[in-house]
């Protein structure tokens, strides 16, 4: 069972009504918002090389996997939420998918990737959208996929988010999700904590000269629902044949489901 002597504790339901979790810190929902995004407005320059830092590179192979899943087709249409640097959507068009529209909440991380789509020559089927993943600026039934990867933890509403993904997804459609989860193999648990709270936040400041926003995204991690959990707000939501998969042990967890 994973260490939660990290964790904060419980508070009374009225204040859990008011405020939200920001790390381990509670905050007000309407905060939340713009406290993650002074997060990525400064880690984008740095984002990818801290993800092969936080992840030892293992984000990479996950990402391929959950593209494979994704199941890329030239007549499907791709809606990526929480896109940062575009490792997802650039994945479904290199692997033959159908037009793709890129999204971030943050316009400095929606920037980096503008910029690497252009480099690798990918512009032709994408477009770029700033979109906060609460409320997508989408018709109903427009998209045949949809996708967040290593977003979802850090929306304010998760669930409000999955039922805007089933919204815009045609019937037959797929919502999927890549995040980091819950250590299911007990002998990892004090070495991933170990790695979580006092590596990465040392690393995040040498190399991104920013400990405290690699301090949050290693707390955001723990506060982020286990892998029962998340698939229950999928059903709740309205999706079907909901279903996920536990990778690295569960340190990261691809939850799916169908808009029937």
């Amino acid at each position: 069972m994973t260490d939660n002597s990290h964790a904060p504790s419980p508070v009374s339901a009225d204040v859990m009504a008011e405020e939200t979790d920001f790390g381990f810190r509670s905050v007000r929902k309407e905060e939340k918002k713009n406290l993650v995004r002074s997060v990525f407005d400064s880690v984008a320059g740095k984002y990818d090389v801290m993800n092969d830092i936080m992840s030892l590179g293992i984000h990479r192979v996950w990402k391929r996997i959950f593209v494979t899943e994704l199941g890329p087709q030239p007549g499907l249409r791709l809606l990526d939420l929480a896109g940062g640097t575009g490792d997802i959507t650039f994945g479904w068009l290199k692997g033959g998918g159908g037009p793709a529209i890129m999204t971030d909440i943050n316009s400095s991380m929606l920037s980096v990737g503008r910029d690497r789509a252009i480099n690798q020559g990918l512009v032709s089927d994408l477009s770029f959208c700033v979109v906060d993943a609460e409320a997508i600026p989408l018709r109903d039934m427009s998209v045949d996929r949809v996708s967040i990867a290593f977003g979802l933890r850090n929306c304010t509403d998760k669930l409000a988010v999955i039922r805007e993904a089933r919204r815009v997804l045609r019937p037959g459609g797929r919502f999927m999700c890549l995040e980091f989860s819950k250590v299911q193999v007990a002998a990892l648990a004090p070495i991933y904590d170990a790695w979580s709270f006092n590596v990465l936040p040392a690393m995040g400041g040498m190399v991104a000269k920013d400990r405290d926003s690699y301090q949050y995204l290693a707390e955001s991690i723990r506060m982020f629902p286990d892998q029962e959990t998340l698939a229950s707000m999928f059903r709740e939501a309205g999706l079907s044949h909901v279903r996920y998969q536990s990778l690295s042990g569960g340190i990261a967890a691809i939850h799916s489901g169908w808009r029937i």
